[in-house]
């Protein structure tokens, strides 16, 4: 082959590759500078969570791939709060509308404004299944079954001598409702079964939160001296609950926590938390988004979907490669 000929054609070949240093980007799923499909509003309970957060996390980067801008802001738990994040969705025209509701009955009025706007609308983790509103489906962890998985680790937790128990609860949210609705329903099986029994002398408003939940088992123990464990409904309720049973010297206390948030799962490993049902709000934020395209093709969901919690306990922490 002569020179000249061999110098067109590796110059032809570098021009096809790209022409330069980096190589060409085959994995851009929306090209850089295109104008979006579509924005979808996000309105999550809290975002000092960090469980919310991989939520909105995870559906701005799927809505990204997929040529979608997300818009996600906090509601704070404040239901007032979140009624004007969806008035504002609704006055920006947003293709639509995903909650975890902060109150599943006292958003009813402005989920029917983005109904009646016709956005659709969709909920994560917490649901609204109240009459008069219409969602086009729950994407959830299967908050029933992983309460019935805490109940069940509560029983293996206390052992053969039983014992008393509190439940730090979070009753505004419908999910953790649910969650202590299956851990009750397995502990009274329990009970009935003539085996030691396992009795819940008390439940207190945690709020899901740190300093919410090191109140409520302080108050717990002041009231049950001989208390043997405690169901919280999320990690931060359980390491308040933790940090509370240290300052008072009854670290023998057991506790059944929800979640599988690093800071819990690290607990668990430490033995400051017995085991949690841990959910996967990454798998969560990635099936909202697909729900919203497929919905926007014409396909009909269903009402809910629902994903399974998984037991972790410290056999389980201690071969968690993210955990120190």
């Amino acid at each position: 082959m002569k020179p000249s000929l061999l110098a067109l054609l590796v110059c032809t070949l570098a021009l096809l590759t790209g022409c330069g240093d980096q190589p060409a980007n085959t994995t851009v799923s929306q090209p850089i500078g295109a104008k979006p499909q579509g924005t979808i509003g996000v309105s999550l309970l809290t975002l000092d969570n960090p469980f919310f957060k991989v939520i909105g996390d995870n559906i701005t980067a799927e809505g990204r791939k997929r040529g979608y801008e997300a818009i996600v802001v906090s509601g704070d738990k404040d239901v007032a709060k979140q009624g004007n994040q969806i008035k504002d969705f609704i006055v920006k025209k947003v293709s639509a509308i995903v909650l975890s509701p902060c109150d599943s009955k006292a958003i009813i009025p402005v989920i029917q404004e983005a109904n009646a706007a016709g956005i659709p609308v969709f909920t994560v983790d917490i649901p609204c299944n109240e009459p008069g509103v219409k969602i086009v489906t729950q994407i959830a962890t299967d908050n029933y079954g992983g309460g019935k998985e805490a109940g069940h680790a509560m029983i293996e937790a206390l052992g053969e001598a039983g014992g008393k128990i509190a439940v730090l609860h979070f009753k505004q949210a419908e999910s953790c409702l649910l969650r202590v609705k299956g851990f009750r329903e397995i502990i009274d099986a329990h009970n009935s079964g003539g085996k030691a029994r396992i009795e819940i002398v008390t439940e207190l408003e945690s709020g899901g939160a740190k300093d919410m939940g090191y109140k409520a088992a302080e108050d717990a123990l002041q009231a049950h001296a001989d208390l043997r464990g405690i169901f919280a409904i999320n990690d931060p309720a359980a390491l308040g609950a933790r940090a509370a049973l240290e300052k008072a010297g009854k670290t023998q206390v057991l506790i059944v926590g929800f979640d599988g948030q690093p800071e819990g799962k690290q607990a668990i490993k430490d033995g400051k938390i017995y085991a949690d049902p841990i959910q996967f709000p990454d798998k969560m934020g990635v099936q909202i988004v697909d729900a919203i395209i497929r919905h926007s093709k014409g396909e009909t969901l269903p009402p809910q979907m629902l994903i399974p919690t998984s037991l972790y306990r410290k056999a389980d922490a201690q071969k968690d490669p993210e955990l120190k």
